[in-house]
């Protein structure tokens, strides 16, 4: 696969032999189709699709499209439970339910690939340490902008020796 298409799907946790064969035999290597990332995901319905109709949104959810890569992008977000990118898989499951949590993380899957394949940049596992940091920084921000609304500030606590 990498003599092919000059990157290795499978760096991607849970994306093993059988799901990029399925998307380089399905989507092809020439990804110029796309303009962007987004395009690609749409594409493949991992998209949103709000129906609104004066400023009301009548109908929310993807589109209902049959594809083999959406499919086996799928597949391949639910066996990311435990992995470094299934920490972010886990908080979407527990704020939305596994089948909305499948869904974005197979955008998310849908969009590294198109990355990989469009522009050859190599996948590099950030480890789960990198990812619990980087979503307690976000934590930290929203109650600081949460506390600054209120009129309050925060004040961290002394670090605890033990």
């Amino acid at each position: 696969m990498y003599r092919i298409t000059g990157v290795d799907l499978t760096q991607i946790d849970s994306i093993d032999v059988r799901i990029a064969q399925t998307v380089i035999s399905e989507v092809g290597l020439d990804m110029s189709r796309w303009k962007t990332e987004k395009h690609f995901a749409s594409w493949l319905g991992l998209c949103p699709d709000n129906r609104t109709s004066g400023g009301k949104v009548l109908k929310r959810g993807t589109r209902h499209v049959v594809n083999r890569v959406a499919t086996a992008l799928r597949l391949a977000a639910w066996s990311l439970i435990r992995s470094a990118l299934g920490a972010k898989f886990r908080r979407l499951r527990s704020r939305l339910g596994a089948p909305k949590a499948i869904t974005a993380m197979a955008h998310t899957l849908a969009r590294l690939v198109y990355r990989m394949l469009k522009f050859g940049h190599h996948y590099v596992d950030q480890g789960i340490e990198y990812y619990e940091a980087k979503y307690r920084q976000q934590q930290l921000r929203w109650t600081a902008k949460q506390a600054a609304a209120l009129n309050m500030q925060l004040v961290p606590l002394p670090e605890l020796g033990g």
